[in-house]
C-alpha cells in the first residue's frame, strides 16, 4: 500500500520531490535538532492522485489521523479538546518555492468550544478570539473562496472604533460573530465546527491551490513543470500573537538584495507569520529583536549560522517567538537578486564552503543579463518624493497604475502602485516595470516575488497615502494620479517624480572594458566567475555581427569570432538601388554590371569586419532572403503606379519594379527562391560575394593582418546543391592571388539537411545550425504568424512550457541536431559544428548544445557574456548539492 504521510523526522532535504521543498527542509531542520514544532508532511504523490481522481487517495486520511495522534501524544493535547486544544497549521510546499502562490491556513481546530479552552490555557482571551477570527477569515477565503474584502471591511470597522491598543477581547468576540454571518451568507451554511472536518477541508484546499490561476501563471513564468503537485505540511501551531514577548519574522543569512554579509530580515511583535509575509503591517528591522528579546536573537543568529554552513548557501527562515521561546517554521535556499547571486557565490568560495565550479551553478545567464541593464543617473535625478525599502534592485520608470488588471491592459511601461500586494496581483507584477507599495518590508510578498522575477521593487514607503478607489497617491501636499510618470530605484528605495535618465550599469561598463574588477565588489565577482567559466568551458562563443561596430563590441564582450555575418544586411539603405538594378537586369551584360557595382562595396565591408576580428574566424553567410525583400512592398508600388497613371504621368521605374515584384511573388517565400537556390538561379551572385570575401582577405594579408574568413552557404537541403556552389566558390578563390585558405561550409536549417548530414559533410568543411529556420521547418510553423495567433494559447494550456523559438525543442529539433552532428562527424571526423540561431544566446539551449557536442554557439554581441557563462556552467562539475533558489 502506498505511503502518503511522513513525520518530519522521517525525511531530509534530498526528498524534496516527494515532500516538497518546505517539507524536506522542515525534516532537515528536525534532523539537525533545531526547534521545529512537531508535524508531518503529506506527499506530492497524494496531491497528484487527488488532482487526477478528484478525491483523496484511499487511506490518506487514516494515515493523517495516525500521525495526528502521534503529535497529540507528544504534546499531551488533542485536536478539538475544549479545555486545552491542539491547533494546527496547514501549509503548502511544492518542489520549488512559489512564494504566496498556494495556500496556508492557520489555527485549524478552533471553534465555539475550543476558543474558550485556548483563552483559559493561554490566559489571554483577546489572543484566543483574535486567532479564531483569523481562522474564519483564512478558511473562508481559502476553502470556500469568500472574498477577502468581505472580512477586511468588517475588520477595518472594528479597528477604527478601537483605541490605540487595538480591539479588545469583547470587540474581537463580536467580530467573530460577524465573520460567521459573512461566512454563512457567502457559503450557504455555517462555519464548520468539527476540527477534523476543518483539517480535511484545508488539506483538500491546499491540493487544489496547485492549479489556482496565479500558481499556474507563476509556474509558467518560472518554467516549473505543472505535473509536480504540492505537498501539504501539517504542524502544531506556535503563536507569535500572544503579546509583546511574542512575535514572528523572516530572516536572511545575508542581504538578498546586495549579498552583503550579516543578518537581515523583518520582525513583527505580537503577530502571526502571515502578517509579515502579506506586508499588511510595517515591520521593524530584525536587528530590533536584539533589543526586544536578546536571548531569542542570539539563538536565532546561532541557528542561521548552522543552516548557512549546512546548506552552503544563503538561507531564509521563517520563525516565531512564543513567549520568549524560538521556533523555526521554515527554511529554504533564499531567493536573491542577480547582484546578490554573484556576490554571494564569490563570498562562499572565499569562505571555503563551495568550489568555483559550484559557484557557476549558483548564478545563471538570465541574472548576468539583468546586471547589464542600465541604472538611474543620480546626477540628473530630482529630489525624491519619498523613500521606502529597496526590496529588489533596478531602475524602473513608468506610468502609475493601481491594480493588476490596469497593468496588464496598459500600453507602455507602468509602475504597479499598491498598499501591499497579494498573490492575485501576480499578472500585474509580471506586466509592470516595477512595483511600489506603502506597506511591507524586504520579506513581504511584493519583495519576495519581485526579486524572484527580477522586477524592480520598493516596499514600505510609509509617506505614500495610496487611494486606489480615487486613483491617487498623496505624498505630503503633492498628489499623483493614475497615468503620472514616476521612477523607482529598487536599490536605494527612492521614488522620484517624472522620468529619471538612466546610465550604463557597472557590469556593462566592465564588459566593455571601461572598468576594472578592482573598482567594484559586484564587478569583481562577475569577473571572477566569468573568468572561471572561460577556463572550464569546452564550447566556444562567437557573435552574430554584420557591421564593424558590432564586431568590435562582440570582441570586447569576449566573442571568439563571428559565427554569422549576414551579407544581405549590407544591401540595405543607399545600396538598395544597386540591388534593384540587379533584379531588373534584362540581359547578362546588365546583370554583370550590377554585380560589378556591388563588388567593391561588399569587399570594403568585409575588409573592416575582418580587421575588427583579426586572428579570429568570421563566418560569412552568402545572401539568404528572397530578392523581392529588397524591393518596395507590392501595395506601395501598386498605389504609386496607379496614382501616376491617374494623373496621366509616366510611372517610370516604378512600373518596372511593380512588374518585378509581381514576377517574384511567392505564396510562401520562406520555402521559395532563397538561400542556395538563389545562388544557383541568379548567375554570378554567389561568385561576386565569394570574390569580395577573397579580395578583402587578400588585402588584409598584404596589410599584415591575420584574416580568417569562412564562407557559409544557406538553406542547403541536398549535397548536390552544396557541391555546385563549392565548385564555383573554389574556382573564384583560385583566381584571387594571396588569399588565405577559406573553408566552405553550410547551414543545417531544414529537416532534410539534418537527416542527410552524413552526405552533406562530404562537401562541407563545417556545419552551422540555423535553429530559427530548423524550428520553423520541423514544427511546420511560420514564426511571424504563429507567435501572434496561437502561441499564447499553447503556453496557457501547457502544450508549450516555453516557446520553441526561445529555448531549443530538445525532443524534436534537438534530436535532429544530435543526428546531424553524429552522422556529419562519421563522414568527416574533423567537422567543426556550431549554431547561429537565436538559441545560441539562450542559457538552457547553450547547455543542450554543449551536451550535443557542438564546438561553438553564436549569438548577438550583448548575449556573448551570457553564453560564456552558460557554457562554463555546462562544463563545470559541482562536487556537492547544487542549490536551487527558484
Amino acid at each position: 500500500m502506498t505511503t502518503y504521510v511522513y513525520d518530519f523526522i522521517e525525511g531530509d532535504r534530498s526528498r524534496a520531490d516527494l515532500l516538497g521543498g518546505k517539507g524536506a527542509n522542515l525534516a532537515e531542520m528536525t534532523r539537525l535538532g533545531l526547534p521545529v514544532p512537531p508535524g508531518f508532511t503529506i506527499s506530492t504523490d497524494a496531491c497528484r492522485a487527488y488532482l487526477a481522481d478528484g478525491r483523496p487517495p484511499v487511506g490518506l486520511f487514516d494515515e493523517v489521523n495516525d500521525h495526528l495522534r502521534e503529535i497529540e501524544v507528544r504534546l499531551d493535547r488533542r485536536l478539538g479538546d475544549p479545555h486545552d486544544p491542539l491547533l494546527l497549521a496547514v501549509r503548502s510546499g511544492g518542489r520549488f518555492s512559489m512564494p504566496g502562490m498556494m495556500e496556508t491556513i492557520l489555527d485549524i481546530g478552533l471553534n465555539d468550544a475550543t476558543v474558550a479552552g485556548l483563552a483559559a490555557h493561554s490566559g489571554d482571551e483577546r489572543f484566543a478570539w483574535d486567532s479564531y477570527r483569523r481562522l474564519i477569515q483564512m478558511f473562508g477565503r481559502t476553502v470556500y473562496g469568500v472574498g477577502a474584502e468581505e472580512f477586511e471591511r468588517e475588520l477595518e470597522t472594528v479597528r477604527a472604533a478601537a483605541g490605540p491598543d487595538g480591539p479588545d477581547a469583547a470587540a474581537l468576540r463580536a467580530l467573530v460573530e460577524t465573520y460567521k454571518k459573512v461566512f454563512a451568507a457567502q457559503v450557504g451554511h455555517d462555519f464548520p465546527q468539527a476540527p477534523h472536518e476543518q483539517l480535511y477541508l484545508a488539506i483538500r484546499a491546499v491540493f487544489e491551490s496547485w492549479n489556482a490561476e496565479r500558481a499556474v501563471l507563476y509556474r509558467r513564468r518560472e518554467h516549473i513543470p505543472g505535473d509536480l503537485g504540492t505537498a501539504v505540511n501539517v504542524m502544531a501551531m506556535v503563536f507569535g500573537n500572544l503579546g509583546p514577548d511574542s512575535g514572528t519574522g523572516v530572516a536572511f543569512t545575508r542581504d538578498p538584495a546586495t549579498g552583503a554579509t550579516g543578518v537581515y530580515g523583518d520582525y513583527l511583535a505580537d503577530a502571526q507569520g502571515e502578517d509579515v509575509v502579506a506586508g499588511i503591517r510595517n515591520t521593524v528591522p530584525l536587528a530590533e529583536l536584539e533589543r526586544i528579546d536578546p536571548a531569542s536573537f542570539r539563538e536565532l543568529t546561532r541557528i542561521m549560522g548552522v543552516l548557512e554552513r549546512h546548506y552552503r548557501d544563503l538561507c531564509d527562515v521563517e520563525f516565531t517567538v512564543e513567549r520568549g521561546r524560538l521556533w523555526m517554521l521554515q527554511t529554504r535556499v533564499g531567493k536573491r537578486t542577480p547582484a546578490a547571486a554573484f556576490t554571494i557565490a564569490a563570498q562562499l568560495v572565499d569562505e571555503g564552503l563551495i568550489t568555483l565550479d559550484e559557484a557557476l551553478h549558483r548564478v545563471d545567464g538570465a541574472q548576468l543579463a539583468q546586471l547589464m541593464f542600465p541604472a538611474f543617473d543620480l546626477a540628473a535625478a530630482p529630489p525624491p518624493l519619498a523613500t521606502g525599502v529597496g526590496a529588489s534592485p533596478g531602475a524602473a520608470v513608468g506610468r502609475i497604475v493601481f491594480d493588476s488588471a490596469a497593468a496588464v491592459a496598459a500600453d507602455g511601461p507602468v509602475i504597479l502602485v499598491r498598499r501591499e500586494t497579494n498573490p492575485d496581483d501576480l499578472p500585474g507584477m509580471i506586466a509592470a516595470e516595477g512595483v511600489l507599495t506603502s506597506r511591507g518590508g524586504k520579506t513581504s510578498h511584493a519583495a519576495v516575488v519581485a526579486r524572484g522575477m527580477g522586477r524592480t521593487c520598493v516596499c514600505g514607503a510609509e509617506a505614500l497615502r495610496i487611494d486606489p478607489e480615487r486613483g491617487e497617491v498623496t505624498v505630503g501636499d503633492r498628489v499623483l494620479r493614475a497615468g503620472d510618470v514616476v521612477s523607482i530605484d529598487g536599490t536605494t528605495g527612492r521614488i522620484y517624480p517624472g522620468a529619471v535618465p538612466v546610465a550604463p550599469s557597472p557590469v556593462a561598463r566592465y564588459l566593455a572594458g571601461e572598468l576594472t574588477p578592482e573598482t567594484d565588489r559586484l564587478v569583481a565577482a562577475v569577473d571572477r566567475l566569468l573568468t572561471h567559466a572561460d577556463a572550464v568551458r569546452r564550447l566556444g562563443v562567437r557573435a552574430n555581427a554584420d557591421t564593424p561596430a558590432d564586431a568590435r563590441r562582440a570582441r570586447e564582450f569576449g566573442a571568439a569570432g563571428i559565427g554569422l555575418c549576414r551579407t544581405e544586411h549590407m544591401f540595405l539603405g543607399e545600396r538598395r538601388e544597386l540591388v534593384e538594378r540587379l533584379i531588373l537586369a534584362d540581359d547578362p551584360a546588365e546583370l554583370t554590371a550590377a554585380l560589378d557595382a556591388l563588388l567593391p562595396l561588399q569587399r570594403e565591408d568585409f575588409v573592416e569586419i575582418l580587421a575588427a576580428m583579426d586572428g579570429l574566424p568570421v563566418t560569412i553567410r552568402l545572401i539568404d532572403p528572397p530578392l523581392h525583400e529588397f524591393l518596395p512592398p507590392l501595395h506601395e508600388l501598386t498605389a504609386r503606379v496607379a496614382r501616376a497613371e491617374a494623373l496621366g504621368e509616366d510611372p517610370g521605374r516604378d512600373a518596372a519594379l511593380l512588374a518585378a515584384v509581381r514576377r517574384l511573388h511567392e505564396a510562401n517565400p520562406m520555402l521559395g527562391l532563397r538561400g542556395v537556390r538563389l545562388g544557383l538561379v541568379v548567375p554570378g551572385l554567389f561568385a561576386m560575394q565569394v570574390r569580395a570575401v577573397a579580395e578583402a582577405a587578400a588585402r588584409r594579408v598584404r596589410d599584415g593582418g591575420d584574416p580568417r574568413p569562412e564562407i557559409m552557404v544557406p538553406l542547403v537541403g541536398d549535397v548536390r546543391e552544396l557541391h555546385a556552389v563549392r565548385v564555383e566558390a573554389e574556382a573564384v578563390l583560385a583566381r584571387v592571388p594571396g588569399v588565405p585558405p577559406i573553408p566552405v561550409g553550410t547551414m543545417i536549417e531544414t529537416p532534410r539537411a539534418a537527416l542527410t548530414a552524413g552526405e552533406i559533410a562530404r562537401e562541407a568543411h563545417f556545419f552551422s545550425f540555423g535553429t530559427n529556420d530548423l524550428t520553423q521547418t520541423t514544427w511546420a510553423f511560420s514564426r511571424d504568424d504563429v507567435e501572434g495567433s496561437f502561441f499564447a494559447t499553447y503556453l496557457e494550456r501547457g502544450i508549450f512550457g516555453v516557446s520553441p523559438f526561445e529555448t531549443i525543442d530538445a525532443t524534436g529539433v534537438g534530436r535532429l541536431v544530435r543526428l546531424a552532428v553524429t552522422e556529419g562527424r562519421a563522414t568527416r571526423p574533423d567537422l567543426t559544428v556550431g549554431v547561429c540561431g537565436e538559441h545560441g544566446g539562450d542559457p538552457e539551449s547553450v547547455a543542450f548544445f554543449a551536451d550535443a557536442g557542438l564546438d561553438y554557439v553564436s549569438c548577438s554581441p550583448y548575449r556573448v557574456p551570457v553564453a560564456r557563462l552558460a557554457a562554463g556552467r555546462a562544463a563545470a562539475r559541482p562536487t556537492g548539492v547544487v542549490s536551487d533558489s527558484r
